[in-house]
């Protein structure tokens, strides 16, 4: 992803993730449905979306990683009470092993 050409991987994660967004949203911490509203800078928790520079989407690209081409996107669905083992192995499983 932050090697010259790295947005078609990140595009492909981005991918992925959208494929498995109900499994995502379990395991992203309890009483996510209060905050993820649609309002207030996040995204509806029953829709995936992304987008540059969109902090209401559900993964948003940096601009200056569309601007390079390569650089890093960022998952905004998790919940602060969520278990950061559990959705680093949820995000590693789904972006670089899952074959769709």
């Amino acid at each position: 992803m932050r090697s010259d050409g790295g947005i078609h991987v990140i595009n492909k994660a981005i991918e992925k993730l959208g494929l498995r967004h109900k499994d995502h949203i379990a395991a992203y911490g309890e009483g996510n449905e209060k905050r993820l509203t649609g309002r207030h800078e996040t995204a509806e928790i029953n829709s995936f979306s992304w987008g540059v520079a969109n902090r209401g989407a559900s993964i948003r690209v940096g601009r200056d990683t569309e601007k390079e081409g390569r650089g890093y996107f960022e998952d905004r669905r998790p919940a602060s009470n969520m278990d950061p083992y559990v959705v680093t192995s949820k995000i590693a499983e789904t972006t670089i092993l899952w074959k769709p």
